[in-house]
């Protein structure tokens, strides 16, 4: 298998993706911010810095806007939705967060879907890291990816 970022002299590059076939994608991903119950009932009830939920969504959204900014091979894409879901979890304990996101295109999205998880876990831990600094990223990953070439995926359980 070859991999897509690299031409035949190993040289990274941007894909063309100029041939392909405009398709609605959309890909989910998801991941959680693993803390006391403690540091959860905060999260939940209002931290100093505000409400930590609201701030974490709008936060995962702008950041899938910016992916192709962050991640140097990645395509600029019109994005037409971007949706986080930010749940509390009392059994992790912590915050379980998804991010789905579509656009129709040449190109899919699983990059946008991983990037908004990314930044809305980074942002739940800012804002609560001064009731606990040990909180934990963990699970990241692509759960589901829709349209193009490659067709669709879903992750296993």
């Amino acid at each position: 298998m070859s991999l897509t970022h690299f031409d035949s002299a190993g040289q990274a590059h941007m894909v063309d993706v100029s041939t392909k076939d405009v398709t609605t994608r959309e890909a989910t991903a998801e991941g959680c911010v693993l803390m006391t119950a403690d540091t959860l009932a905060l999260a939940q009830g209002g931290a100093a810095k505000g409400d930590v939920l609201g701030v974490a969504r709008l936060a995962g959204i702008m950041a899938a806007k910016r992916t192709s900014d962050l991640i140097p091979l990645c395509h600029p894409l019109p994005l037409s939705r971007v949706a986080l879901d930010l749940t509390p979890d009392d059994e992790l304990p912590g915050i379980r967060v998804t991010a789905t996101v579509r656009t129709t295109g040449r190109t899919g999205v699983e990059m946008e879907a991983l990037t908004a998880v990314s930044v809305a876990c980074l942002t739940i831990y800012d804002m609560l890291k001064a009731a606990q600094k040990s909180m934990r990223i963990d699970a990241i990953r692509l759960v589901a990816k829709s349209g193009g070439k490659s067709g669709d995926y879903r992750a296993e359980p």
